[in-house]
């Protein structure tokens, strides 16, 4: 265990968890929602600090980022528990509720043995990710500092459901993030996630404004969140309040965990959803989770031209010099994009 930061305590030893938006009201003996922050005599502690539930060594385009340091591997972890509930979670055995329990009671790992690993293992980056990084901040804020002194780039994959005091305190030693736009309404979220779309909404702009790359991914879910007119307003967000450089991946629904009454997205929707996004001014729209491979590529934005292949998913390039296109010089935007198809090196 670990004693949490970003909590204040109350009377009768009550305390208030401020970590992510549910700002969860913790009675002693209780757990907030994320259920790996519990009160113990009024002090709340990390019940999963230094114990990842899953540590594997990634290429960088799994996260999915397209526009960082691309074909290069990330050393990925992440702990137990959620502070979202969706009903088509992909890890729901780590990180719901009734796995918490079991799912706490694994080995532990220092951040400087997470650290060591992912330079042996010769990795770019350092990952948080798999479950949410918000609920085991304490661990992953640690792993990024030492990270950071050790020239790996540090990346969250998030549901971006943080307060802004806790985004503030990791901003500083995040690199790069891939955030999770699930939907543009509230009503989604309130019903399929027991969350709400607004903080998601100024964690984008946040990271923004603090100079963190950033990459947007939406699931696609028939009718859910596949109308063209939802599909538009987020473009449109996207286009105007982050910028038309930020790469939007649109990924294919397969019917999972508590949502099996729907059927797998069409690939015809991801393709009318990328052409929404190409419409609204976005430079770099993304179809991924399905085995068409035409949209994986990145294409120069100003040409056409095929930048860097994904034909096999880890990014090849076949048209940059030291990251601007070789036909018409428009440079490819992003972290660690100065590589060729002459030298493959990185920056």
């Amino acid at each position: 265990m670990r004693k949490a930061s970003w909590y204040f305590q109350h009377e009768n030893d009550m305390v208030r968890c401020f970590l992510c938006a549910h700002t969860c009201n913790i009675a002693p003996g209780e757990r907030g929602r994320c259920m790996v922050r519990e009160n113990r005599n009024g002090m709340l502690w990390s019940l999963v600090y230094g114990r990842p539930i899953a540590r594997h060594v990634d290429f960088i385009e799994k996260k999915p980022l397209y526009h960082v340091f691309p074909g290069t591997l990330s050393y990925s972890f992440g702990t137990a528990g959620c502070n979202f509930h969706c009903a088509f979670c992909q890890n729901a055995d780590i990180a719901h509720p009734k796995e918490v329990l079991r799912a706490i009671d694994v080995h532990q790992v220092a951040p400087k043995d997470v650290v060591s690993e992912a330079l042996d293992r010769g990795c770019t980056s350092i990952a948080a990710t798999y479950t949410e990084p918000t609920v085991f901040m304490e661990y992953a804020l640690d792993v990024a500092r030492l990270g950071r002194e050790n020239r790996l780039a540090q990346v969250f994959v998030t549901n971006g459901f943080m307060t802004p005091k806790s985004l503030k305190d990791v901003a500083p030693v995040l690199d790069a993030a891939n955030v999770d736009l699930k939907s543009f309404r509230n009503d989604f979220y309130v019903q399929q996630c027991a969350a709400r779309l607004q903080p998601v909404l100024k964690t984008l702009q946040s990271l923004k404004k603090a100079g963190i790359w950033l990459e947007v991914t939406t699931l696609v879910i028939p009718g859910l969140n596949d109308s063209g007119d939802e599909l538009k307003e987020m473009a449109d967000f996207i286009a105007s309040s982050l910028g038309p450089e930020t790469p939007w991946h649109l990924s294919a629904f397969h019917p999972s965990y508590r949502m099996t009454d729907r059927p797998p997205t069409p690939i015809k929707t991801l393709n009318t959803a990328r052409e929404i996004g190409i419409a609204a001014g976005l430079h770099y729209v993304y179809v991924g989770n399905v085995l068409q491979a035409e949209y994986r590529h990145t294409y120069c934005h100003q040409c056409g031209k095929k930048l860097i292949d994904r034909s096999q998913m880890v990014g090849e390039p076949v048209g940059l010099d030291d990251g601007e296109c070789t036909h018409c010089g428009q440079s490819l935007p992003g972290l660690g994009m100065e590589f060729s198809e002459q030298s493959l090196t990185r920056a």
